[in-house]
């Protein structure tokens, strides 16, 4: 069936309700748009489901969440899960709720429990849940970041961690087999609710929660301290936030937490920002204003999910507000958990490991060093280091005690298997209290770990290219660079190659090959001399081909030139591929 069959099909057919039809009658004279909706189904990838919200098979919508759970239900009864239950949980956006009942309807129709949360709640919660409750897996109904006409859908298996292999082909193929929409299971709410298969959760997952969160603090005593002097502002950005965040702070001892008031409550739309990504600088306007109006001593951000946290520190010296990136804060908030709790208990564990993605700062490696813990690399994507935590449970060997990537994403605990932008707002309160008794800002720990490991630059550039054009010059990006020898860029040698898609790592000065021991992926990342290097990778989530590039330097002015030239070096040798 071409696209427009299937758009007629969907016009025609009773399965479908009088406002999706009209949805789309509206469009019946644009056929870039026709297409677009309908020239293929809406990927269920390893992530799950993102996209636009709208009427379609390439859209989010509650056919395609439907149909998704459908394929997720039909996978836990060919495992046998199903007496364990699915946890629910959702973020702000617009058709959240609905899409959570969707699926939960689904999965009792199919004899699967849902315990789906009262209100929105963050993904790191999500990921607690389905290990306090024993779930076989979890669904988060949320696209993080994305612009306000997206919406996402997220599956985590029983670990906690989103779907990794078996779990996640399985799950694609279940998915892909679901092709009559009129096959997928439903059931009324109160049918659910009569049978026990809809169960609402709240205040008896959010509490062992939070406690669980507040036994990671390291420091109690310098909060007890100066938890009163430091001045905190934090945006939620609109998202699901603000109660967590809020509520472990104040339970802690930190009183003076200010609250951006234009971004405190949930709304769908994002109104004070074009998206709601605590990496951009647009997001912290708001606070930087609160920030400064209170003499704030850091700023905080949490993206609509809160699994990922943005930051501006203040510098005393000079009152002014820098910026942290997602390499920044999570190597500062690394070395102060793993460094304290070496201080605290005396030594660290013989096997304790620090994990990290591969498109993270070689700073990570530098602090592994130092305390002498093994630095593991894993691919882009929490749920591979929450894979390494699962790892370590079931084999006895290694001891957790740090992960992070460079998308402004951490997690300093066991309790979930995702970056938790919570924790994460915890554990950089407690840094700046115990910092304080030390007569230091973050800025002034900041500088220190400069001084101390290197003075690294850390950065990721985007291409945006969308539409079924925009997939196929990304894929040419990709296949020119695996056929291209690349032996030098901007006045950097290239040491070696590792293709993530072919498991090879291979020496250019030698020739030797080795197997990356990851796996495949779309990525491949050059190993630079001077401990520089840039990988390039198609978005996971986005039309984009993303740049990520590290340099060293001795100096903050002699890293920033460094990346300013390197950087420029690989946007060009991009768009010579254009």
């Amino acid at each position: 069936m071409n696209y427009r069959e299937a758009y007629q099909a969907w016009l025609e057919n009773d399965y479908f309700d009088s406002e999706t039809k009209a949805e789309l009658a509206s469009i019946a004279g644009d056929e870039k748009e026709i297409e677009d909706r309908f020239y293929k189904d809406l990927e269920f990838g390893t992530a799950g489901l993102r996209g636009v919200i709208g009427a379609g098979t390439n859209r989010m919508n509650v056919y395609t969440v439907r149909k998704a759970t459908q394929g997720l239900a039909n996978y836990i009864l060919s495992v046998k899960g199903e007496a364990k239950g699915v946890a629910i949980a959702f973020d702000s956006r617009h058709m959240s709720p609905e899409f959570a009942d969707v699926a939960a309807l689904c999965l009792a129709a199919n004899g699967i429990r849902a315990y789906v949360f009262e209100s929105l709640r963050p993904t790191p919660e999500l990921s607690y849940a389905v290990r306090r409750l024993g779930c076989i897996a979890g669904i988060n109904i949320t696209a993080s970041h994305n612009p306000p006409e997206y919406n996402g859908y997220k599956v985590y298996w029983e670990d906690g961690a989103q779907i990794t292999p078996p779990h996640d082909k399985g799950i694609m193929d279940e998915v892909k087999k679901v092709t009559d929409y009129a096959t997928v299971k439903t059931m009324t709410l109160e049918e659910a609710k009569a049978a026990g298969l809809y169960q609402v959760i709240g205040a008896d997952i959010d509490d062992p929660y939070i406690e669980g969160l507040k036994k990671l603090v390291v420091h109690q005593d310098a909060i007890d301290a100066v938890g009163n002097e430091i001045k905190i502002v934090y945006t939620p950005l609109h998202g699901t936030g603000n109660i967590p965040v809020r509520r472990v702070l104040k339970e802690l001892g930190f009183a003076n937490v200010y609250v951006v008031p234009e971004q405190e409550l949930p709304d769908g739309d994002f109104p004070t920002v074009s998206y709601p990504n605590p990496e951009a600088e647009e997001a912290f306007q708001l606070g930087l204003a609160l920030g400064k109006k209170v003499d704030a001593d850091l700023i905080l951000a949490t993206d609509p999910d809160a699994d990922r946290l943005g930051v501006y520190v203040k510098d005393s010296k000079t009152g002014e507000y820098h910026s942290l990136t997602g390499n920044m804060s999570g190597c500062l908030i690394g070395d102060y958990v793993i460094g304290q709790r070496k201080e605290r208990d005396g030594s660290l564990p013989e096997d304790g490991a620090f994990v990290k993605s591969i498109v993270s700062t070689n700073m990570a490696d530098a602090i592994a060093k130092h305390y002498g813990v093994r630095l593991i690399e894993v691919l882009t994507g929490f749920k591979y280091i929450g894979g390494k935590i699962l790892e370590f449970e079931r084999t006895g060997k290694g001891t957790y005690l740090f992960g992070m990537e460079e998308s402004y994403g951490c997690l300093t605990g066991t309790y979930a298997r995702d970056k938790d932008a919570v924790v994460a707002s915890m554990a950089l309160c407690e840094a700046a209290a115990y910092y304080k008794t030390k007569n230091m800002t973050l800025w002034d720990a900041m500088l220190a770990m400069y001084e101390k490991y290197g003075y690294y630059a850390d950065h990721v550039e985007a291409i945006t290219l969308k539409g079924i054009e925009g997939l196929a010059k990304i894929q040419q990006i990709m296949d020119t660079l695996r056929e291209e020898t690349l032996k030098e860029i901007g006045g950097y040698r290239v040491l070696a190659v590792r293709d993530y898609s072919k498991d090879i790592v291979t020496d250019l000065a030698t020739g030797e090959k080795k197997p990356t021991g990851l796996p495949e992926s779309n990525v491949l990342y050059y190993e630079l001399e001077d401990d520089a290097w840039f990988c390039v990778r198609p978005s996971g989530t986005e039309p984009k081909v993303k740049f990520y590039i590290g340099v060293k330097g001795n100096s903050m002015k002699d890293a920033d030139e460094k990346y300013e030239r390197l950087g420029k070096a690989v946007l060009d040798k991009i768009n010579a591929l254009l």
